[in-house]
């Protein structure tokens, strides 16, 4: 089984940063709408999830009948790789781990193409290359997790139609676009592939409220189509009354709540940046220039540097990478997760994708005072070394 973040059952009571739920928590108004349709659990939810649907649709500017939702994006995943059976597909490592899993699932044998750290893990042309005839399905997460790095508009357009040339799905995961700000009105949907369903048959996009709106506990998450037949073969792989009444009820209420995700936005830089202040002490390269919160790219490059207050041996370092959601991405040194542990504090170690190693980790962007709980124990972990 793969490991995840946010396992605050097995750490009751820690403040968990290994998560990237949003910092707001849950609408008001979903979870009312949730708890009230407990009263109707006596019931099967409506197959389909039409209702639900038609709200994501609109929520979204798409069509119902190019809307597919799931018990969480994860199972939208698994259903597209069950529907399709792929014999050979390509990953764009390190990301999502679940695409792995469900094209195991299928006995899809899997390519990788490694991004690189001195690139700052942005996807290249000379990435695209490996999309031959023999691929069938490629799996793109933007922005990417865990590396927080956002793809550009002009890359994207590229990696569909080399999709399309070689005949392959693209699967396009935009769980965490709705995160992303620039300061530029709709700066998401000019990222999201939303715009190519019609003329782009091959093209799937995989998106969540159970992040977005702080409800992953309930599970919802859905994919956007404009070919039919998939969607056909998706359904008929995909079990009845996959999603629950209070999940549905939820979703219903959430695609209305465009001002929390306004307001999702700018607490989500506000933290970010007081973040990102405090980190970047312990680059490698003070004297380095940083790029813009919003851009997610690499900050600087390591070189060995005395001081930050380390103590002896090598000093204490963190080279933030990408920062393009609500999550921050960075290198440190050996074992901080487990330091981290020690004072109540879970952060993701992402030794465990493919492409990374020990030293590797994610934090996701939290409310203030759990920052600054943060900022002060890696204080304590400096102080003390």
């Amino acid at each position: 089984m793969h490991k995840h973040g946010g396992d605050v059952y097995q750490y009751p009571n820690f403040i968990d940063f290994s998560a990237n739920i949003n910092l707001l928590g849950t609408p008001p108004k979903v979870l009312e709408r949730a708890k009230s349709a407990v009263d109707e659990i006596l019931h099967y939810p409506q197959p389909g999830s039409g209702r639900l649907c038609r709200a994501i649709a609109e929520f979204e500017q798409t069509e119902p009948e190019q809307v597919i939702c799931g018990n969480g994006a994860a199972e939208v995943i698994f259903s597209l790789a069950l529907a399709e059976k792929p014999k050979q597909a390509l990953l764009f490592a390190p990301t999502f781990q679940e695409y792995e899993q469900a094209l195991r699932s299928v006995g899809c044998r899997i390519r990788r193409e490694y991004l690189k750290p001195e690139q700052g893990f942005h996807l290249q042309e000379e990435n695209l290359l490996s999309i031959t005839k023999e691929i069938d399905l490629v799996f793109l997460c933007n922005p990417n997790n865990p590396t927080g790095i956002l793809t550009e508009p002009e890359m994207l357009k590229q990696l569909a139609d080399r999709c399309r040339q070689a005949g392959a799905v693209l699967a396009v995961d935009e769980c965490f676009l709705d995160f992303v700000s620039s300061g530029q009105d709709n700066f998401p949907v000019s990222c999201s592939m939303k715009k190519y369903l019609h003329n782009y048959p091959n093209l799937f996009i995989i998106k969540a409220f159970t992040k977005t709106f702080g409800m992953p506990g309930l599970r919802l998450g859905y994919g956007l189509c404009g070919n039919k037949a998939r969607l056909a073969r998706m359904r008929e792989a995909t079990q009845p009354w996959n999603v629950s009444v209070p999940a549905q009820e939820a979703g219903i209420a959430a695609a209305k709540e465009r001002a929390f995700l306004e307001e999702t936005r700018r607490a989500l830089e506000t933290e970010k940046s007081f973040l990102l202040e405090h980190l970047l002490q312990y680059r490698r390269n003070p004297g380095a220039l940083e790029m813009p919160a919003g851009e997610g790219g690499i900050l600087s490059p390591p070189e060995r540097t005395a001081g930050n207050g380390a103590g002896k041996g090598e000093p204490f370092f963190i080279q933030v990478y990408g920062h393009g959601a609500n999550f921050i991405f960075f290198r440190s040194r050996k074992g901080l997760g487990s330091e981290l542990k020690k004072y109540g504090v879970l952060i993701r170690d992402c030794s465990n994708f493919p492409g990374l190693e020990e030293g590797w980790y994610r934090i996701a962007v939290r409310p203030r005072k759990e920052n600054e709980i943060l900022i002060q124990t890696l204080k304590k972990l400096v102080k003390n070394r």
